[in-house]
């Protein structure tokens, strides 16, 4: 049996108990990261930012209503985006004109409303896709400007992934030990579940060693239940309406461009992953629009921005089951949790470490995947022209760390490295000379990278 053969199109045959287990993976791999922004935005606005059991549901409607627009075929989970931190930061230090006497409480909604129209952005990039065709827009993004992207969105974690797990290095390393035990050694199906086997014996380690009387390097506790000991069992997520003011979209609405480029990279790197071709069949337009009206109507309702999320790109890759119902199971459970403050708080008491140690794995496994589609290619790097674009994607995407922030209007707007990177490298690969990339022609690299017209010519031939 080759590796294809080992692939899981349909979790049905699994059973339900397993699809739900897996499910549960995929919620675990994206419930750090997405709970993470809202964490990081209260600091912004000092404690009055956004929500946990809003973001939540958020994540889970917005990853339900993606599958809907791209006709229940792409594997994805829309997680809160790490993009527009930079833009709440920014509304939160506003103190002229409107916001001069507004608490931060009163500030975030008009943060929201300029998330709104950046989700409203999308449906214009769709638009031009829809009428120019994906296979004319693709030719601008060939497999020596993607490859690159592609390993830049997980390069890019890797700072996040070392400061979780620097935490604690002895709950990581038996996180990711965990995980790469049962990847390789696994047997049936503790085989395709080793994200959610290492949170799970990462997790029971961490309360053996705290019953022990250890603690984290830095003296703090490794396990800290008391957000759990006041938090009710049932309860809605407190909604709050979005508002809008010119100021605070011209700062938020701009992310976009970064955001688009990194949905376009993320559905490459999905479809490289699944073998399949997502661009085309649904089509990068509805996908788009998925992502799009998912992050305005998160926005609209007072949660963050919504995109697609490579953490449960690698778990795709990992656990072989490349079913959507799967991940469609784990919106559910996020939506289902963001009713139950008490379970939300307590998978979020997870220590830190053992999501730096389960990242090592996944933001690693997202720019193998980026190697792959450069490899599986051929992308002749002999070859000065590539060479440079690679190069200066590959610096952009990981020296601009904390972005180019620029006035524009009045306003500082910030693009992120991914976003330099992504124009950089569609730039350079227009103006210099000898491209002699033509979509379509080999039909094999197309298909590794899931953007082919065609991606099962043999089966197209029989």
């Amino acid at each position: 049996m080759n590796e294809n053969d080992m692939v899981i199109k349909d979790a049905r045959t699994l059973g339900l108990p397993k699809m739900l287990l897996l499910g549960l993976q995929h919620m675990f791999a994206m419930f750090g990261a997405t709970i993470l922004v809202p964490i990081l935005v209260n600091t912004y606005f000092e404690g009055e930012g956004l929500s946990i059991q809003v973001t939540l549901m958020c994540a889970g409607l917005g990853t339900l209503f993606f599958h809907a627009c791209s006709k229940l075929k792409v594997p994805a989970f829309l997680g809160s985006s790490f993009a527009f931190l930079g833009g709440f930061a920014t509304v939160a230090n506003l103190d002229s004109g409107i916001f001069a006497d507004m608490t931060m409480g009163e500030k975030l909604p008009y943060a929201c409303g300029g998330i709104v129209v950046a989700g409203a952005l999308y449906l214009i990039l769709a638009l031009i896709i829809k009428l120019a065709g994906v296979e004319r827009v693709m030719h601008y993004l060939p497999p020596v400007v993607t490859g690159p992207i592609i390993i830049c969105i997980g390069l890019s974690l890797a700072p996040s992934a070392i400061a979780n797990a620097s935490t604690n290095w002895l709950i990581a390393l038996i996180a990711l030990g965990t995980i790469i035990v049962f990847n390789i050694w696994g047997k049936g199906m503790f085989k395709i579940i080793p994200i959610l086997m290492g949170v799970v014996i990462s997790y029971a380690a961490a309360a053996v060693f705290q019953m022990m009387g250890m603690t984290n390097p830095d003296g703090s506790a490794i396990l800290n239940f008391s957000e759990v000991a006041t938090a009710s069992w049932v309860g809605l997520p407190p909604f709050q309406l979005c508002k809008f003011d010119p100021t605070a979209v011209m700062v938020m609405a701009p992310i976009a461009l970064a955001t688009m480029m990194e949905h376009i990279g993320d559905m490459s790197a999905i479809s490289a992953t699944v073998g399949e071709n997502f661009l085309a069949d649904p089509g990068l337009h509805r996908t788009l629009v998925g992502d799009g009206i998912a992050t305005s109507l998160s926005a609209l309702v007072g949660g963050p921005a919504n995109t697609t999320y490579g953490e449960n790109t690698g778990v795709l890759e990992l656990s072989r089951v490349h079913d959507p119902r799967v991940i469609r199971i784990a919106a559910v459970f996020a939506v289902i949790l963001s009713f139950i403050p008490k379970m939300a708080e307590v998978i979020g008491s997870m220590p830190s470490a053992i999501i730096g140690g389960v990242s090592f794995m996944l933001y690693g496994m997202i720019s193998a995947i980026g190697v792959r589609n450069v490899v599986e290619n051929q992308v002749d790097l002999t070859k000065s022209r590539n060479l440079v674009i690679a190069a200066v994607i590959l610096v952009c995407g990981l020296g601009f760390s904390d972005g180019l922030t620029f006035e524009a209007a009045g306003t500082s707007v910030t693009l992120t490295g991914l976003a330099i990177a992504a124009i950089a490298g569609v730039l350079l690969n227009v103006i210099l000379p000898g491209n002699d990339y033509q979509f379509g022609k080999n039909l094999q690299g197309d298909i590794n990278r899931g953007v082919a017209i065609n991606p099962n010519p043999k089966k197209r031939q029989e």
